[in-house]
């Protein structure tokens, strides 16, 4: 299941002394930005962007694993 594309990653190696993972990605032409521990790949936060405002996002269980699986091939 991969229906989005990832636009941006980011890996942070000094947030509060952890590293995350923030990527930004398109989902039916809506922009996201979700924030992982590296870790674990464990949720942080979830953002819809819309109209230059940040929302949270909700988004399936199935989509977050599947954008999990992206995550872990790319770093």
């Amino acid at each position: 299941m991969k229906s989005y594309e990832m636009t941006n990653i980011i890996i942070d190696d000094e947030s509060y002394g952890e590293e995350h993972v923030t990527v930004e990605l398109t989902i039916e032409q809506q922009n996201y930005i979700i924030t992982f521990q590296k870790s674990d790949l464990e949720l942080m936060n979830a953002w819809i962007v819309e109209d230059d405002t940040t929302l949270p996002a909700n988004l399936s269980e199935d989509m977050m694993a599947s954008i999990k699986e992206g995550i872990k091939k790319k770093i």
